[in-house]
């Protein structure tokens, strides 16, 4: 698989990689995200997968602070790598490494149909950690060598689901449960919203990410740190339990 080949390649230099110009020195030096394991189960009696990181620290307590803008808007994620196609979660056909991303960044909503805070303000709760299902391809533009998989609206014919939050890029907003505990983080998946795929290979990363939205010559949203990966190498060796 050509685009996997080439995630692996890059992911190997991703250590030395410095952080986004807006980053925080404490994201890099917090234990809530080394990784400590990583686990996906399916429950075959209610039909749905478990995504679990435990991590050293505590599981979601690190968040980026706002910057008061779009551009430049901080993103942290607790990230699953996975072998599953574009198409198994809604997406047309694809060329990337289909990603479930858990997300916080205060400075933007990309969930417009929920509300993670239950305030009955569907547009203020991009702080509260929720899952995004992406395609990532490599991009040497950014200092992590990956972003999200964009698209121009105006001429490319693109399949996203109808829960996709509207922005140009292979992104959807599932609005999946996501709880964090002590030391870690969960997100519950029904199977039927990935295709009944329930054997597939896996891997986790933490990760900083960085909004452009002013300069057309770096990506909308791209990867600027990796501060972990389960497996060491990004070589997706986890498979699915029961």
């Amino acid at each position: 698989m050509k685009i996997l080949t080439t995630f692996l390649a890059l992911i190997g230099a991703l250590a030395a990689v410095s952080q986004g110009e807006n980053a925080e020195s404490n994201f890099t030096s917090s234990q809530d995200l080394k990784i400590e394991s990583v686990r996906v189960q399916y429950d075959e009696a209610l039909d749905h997968l478990v995504w679990s990181i435990e991590v050293d620290g505590v599981a979601g307590k690190t968040v980026p602070t706002a910057t008061g803008n779009l551009h430049g808007a901080r993103v942290l994620g607790y990230v699953f790598p996975t072998t599953l196609k574009s198409t198994d979660v809604g997406f047309g056909e694809a060329q990337g490494i289909v990603a479930l991303a858990l997300t916080s960044h205060p400075d933007f909503d990309d969930t417009p149909l929920w509300d993670e805070n239950s305030d009955q303000d569907f547009g203020n709760d991009g702080i509260i950690w929720h899952p995004h299902w992406v395609v990532l391809n490599a991009d040497d533009r950014v200092p992590g060598g990956l972003s999200v998989l964009q698209f121009d609206k105006d001429k490319d014919n693109v399949i996203l689901p109808p829960t996709n939050p509207g922005m140009p890029m292979y992104m959807d907003s599932p609005g999946f449960n996501v709880s964090t505990k002590g030391n870690k983080i969960v997100v519950v998946v029904p199977a039927f919203r990935m295709n009944q795929q329930t054997s597939f290979q896996f891997d986790a990363v933490t990760a900083y990410m960085e909004v452009n939205t002013e300069n057309n010559q770096y990506p909308l949203l791209g990867v600027y740190n990796v501060y972990d990966v389960a497996s060491g190498d990004l070589s997706l060796p986890y498979s699915v339990s029961k």
